[in-house]
């Protein structure tokens, strides 16, 4: 008998908004823990504790959602992996089929999208 593998959808759907908030900034590209630190100091507006996010970049590599990589000797890489996208993309729907509750949200969202 094999063991229940755990749902990758309801855990992802488990994630603190810091935790999102990493795999949105790795959504962009892979990047050093340095560079998500100053990508989320910029959205905060505020210090991003060293104790606060490789913790939790951790949790993310455990769950299957981000991948760790060596640099160098010093320096690791972190990559959003398949499940993080759909992780990203699952929040994405969830949200915005609760938000877009009109033309008028809907046609806003669709400006953000497009202008990109």
């Amino acid at each position: 008998m094999s063991e229940a593998q755990p749902d990758a959808r309801s855990d992802a759907r488990d994630l603190t908004a810091f935790q999102k908030n990493i795999l949105t900034v790795l959504g962009e590209e892979a990047r050093y823990g340095l560079a998500i630190k100053r990508e989320l100091e910029e959205y905060y507006g505020e210090e991003v504790n060293h104790g606060r996010l490789y913790p939790n970049l951790d949790d993310l590599v455990n769950k299957g959602l981000v991948e760790k990589s060596e640099l160098d000797k010093r320096t690791n890489e972190y990559a959003l992996t398949n499940e993080g996208f759909d992780a990203v993309v699952d929040d994405l729907e969830w949200t915005l089929s609760k938000f877009v509750a009109d033309a008028d949200r809907r046609e806003r969202v669709e400006t953000i999208v497009a202008d990109d």
